[in-house]
């Protein structure tokens, strides 16, 4: 155990301003938002050419309320239910920490819902744009997860995985650094995935990206939750299965249908 890495114990606030604290979570966030944001606007650029880069300067705001308000009530209703049944002010402590993925994922969908509809344009028009520039975040917020040394792996061997560690509020155990399989799975490959599609026009094919979006999240997660230690407070929801894994293989399902469903109907 003493050949093993350490976790270098990263202070979570990246830089304070008066008595505020700016934490590298919430740097995550807004880089993401951000960068995705700049990526979408860039591929309004590309055929069909159905929507403006004005568009997304609007949809910004629209889904960083759908991904904060989605997020954190997911973890809520997913995750902890009894205790903020509970505890009910405590759902507003965002600062707390607690946020799901899935949670935002379904509230980013209802506002492109609400959005797409404002603007009189197609549901997947929108979503194939927001689902293309989505792995950005999830890999800036995987890395933060890292940085926080939360949401670490399973313990591992570090003799047969040498770039496992300790990390310093899980015990003297050597872990998987899972925080990065994630990144790399759900945000980088998934990323040039879906980028490499949409240079290939796939873009043109209403539902095509959203599709391999849904299937490509979905089966990342479901390999990495693998390598990941469960919540403490949750473990597994059924023998061996976790609930990241629960929710993302509905995704999985839906992104198949939906890709069937863009492959064959006219373009």
């Amino acid at each position: 155990m003493w050949m093993a890495l350490q976790h270098p114990d990263f202070d979570p606030v990246a830089f304070s301003i008066w008595i505020f604290d700016v934490r590298w979570y919430a740097l995550a966030y807004i880089a993401g938002l951000v960068l995705a944001w700049l990526y979408c606007r860039w591929m309004t650029k590309l055929p069909p050419h159905r929507l403006k880069p004005v568009d997304f300067d609007d949809f910004l705001l629209w889904a960083t309320l759908g991904v904060v308000l989605g997020g954190r009530l997911g973890y809520v209703l997913f995750y902890k239910p009894d205790y903020y049944l509970a505890n009910p002010l405590e759902v507003v402590f965002i600062w707390r920490g607690g946020m799901s993925f899935h949670g935002g994922l379904l509230g980013v969908l209802a506002a492109i819902g609400l959005f797409a509809r404002s603007r009189g344009v197609s549901y997947f028009t929108l979503s194939d744009i927001v689902g293309a520039a989505t792995p950005i975040g999830l890999c800036l917020g995987r890395i933060a997860n890292f940085i926080n040394g939360e949401l670490y792996g399973r313990t591992a061997d570090s003799a047969q995985v040498p770039w496992a560690m300790v990390f310093p509020h899980a015990g003297p155990i050597a872990r998987h650094p899972s925080q990065l399989y994630e990144s790399l799975l759900e945000g980088l490959v998934l990323f040039l995935v879906l980028h490499v599609m949409v240079r290939k026009g796939a873009l043109e094919r209403s539902g095509l990206i959203s599709g391999a979006f849904m299937i490509g999240y979905g089966l990342a997660r479901i390999i990495a939750e693998f390598f990941r230690e469960p919540d403490e407070f949750l473990a597994f929801v059924l023998p061996g299965i976790t609930m990241g894994q629960v929710l993302s293989f509905p995704m999985v399902l839906i992104g198949i249908a939906v890709t069937v469903w863009a492959l064959r109907r006219k373009a």
